[in-house]
């Protein structure tokens, strides 16, 4: 099992002037730092890989979906630039060696309502053409997309691992698997050792490893132990990576509903939660 920590634990959007962190992410005994894409412009992407390979840390992709990124959107050009922002990350992935760019592929996080049932058909048939699409670029790029489940305050699409085997189903490609965050199961599952075996080592491809208020980990009232053996039952080996939020920018907090601090720092949260990964783990 490797472990990793995503830059949001620290900062929002990430940049080239945040590269500092990356000592610090390795000195606290990280495999991984997981790169939140807000805005890969602001990001030195060979430097990234150079200074990376230097301190033998690997890494992974996440994606951020605002409103102008919803491939189940009504309105075309959001769709079309939904899509585009998918593959890029992909390639971002791919040149970074990073094994899944994983995320809330479907649609926007925030986007909460209640549609008429053609509407949400039509929805979903627009996701599905495109995660078919981008499902053709993460092939030729040797990548996995993870679709994510988010809960039900961030999303009305896919809450479930449920709903999202279903979509992967309809999707139909080997190169889309689904990514579970622990947070959001926590909230929509009533097992989620159950729902992890549900989905399978040959479904499972990145799990986002979060306590049940978005805490360090082990201070909340996840099932860990449970968590481990479901983990272990399926032969699971990928990465567990701590996806919290410390300085979340206005679009981010609104959108995960982050109205306080979560740990007394960053810096506790990312050294507290690794102790407790190795230790449950």
């Amino acid at each position: 099992m490797t472990f990793g920590i995503s830059t949001f634990v620290w900062v929002s959007p990430f940049s080239t002037a945040h590269f500092h962190l990356l000592p610090k992410i390795k000195e606290a005994g990280y495999d991984i730092v997981e790169v939140a894409v807000e805005d890969a412009s602001l990001i030195n992407w060979p430097e990234l890989l150079l200074r990376t390979r230097d301190l033998g840390l690997k890494i992974t992709i996440s994606g951020a979906f605002g409103p102008d990124r919803d491939i189940s959107s009504t309105d075309a050009s959001v769709r079309k630039n939904g899509l585009r922002y998918i593959t890029d990350c992909v390639a971002i992935a791919a040149q970074m060696g990073s094994p899944v760019f994983g995320g809330p592929v479907y649609s926007a996080v925030g986007k909460t309502r209640i549609v008429p049932p053609e509407q949400k058909k039509q929805e979903r048939a627009w996701c599905i053409e495109n995660l078919r699409e981008a499902a053709k670029v993460a092939a030729d790029h040797g990548v996995t997309i993870g679709l994510e489940p988010l809960n039900r305050f961030e999303t009305d699409m896919i809450n479930t691992v449920d709903q999202a085997l279903e979509l992967l189903q309809e999707t139909g490609s080997p190169h889309i698997k689904l990514l579970l965050d622990t947070f959001h199961a926590n909230i929509e599952e009533k097992n989620i050792p159950a729902a992890i075996r549900k989905i399978g080592k040959d479904r499972l491809c990145h799990i986002q490893g979060n306590e049940s208020d978005r805490g360090t980990p082990g201070t909340g009232h996840l099932d860990w132990p449970g968590i481990r053996a479901a983990l272990a039952d399926i032969g699971y080996t990928g990465a567990i990576v701590l996806e919290t939020f410390g300085a979340p920018s206005k679009e981010l907090a609104r959108a995960a509903c982050i109205w306080r601090p979560l740990a007394g720092s960053a810096d506790e949260l990312a050294t507290e939660g690794l102790q407790f990964y190795r230790a449950a783990f």
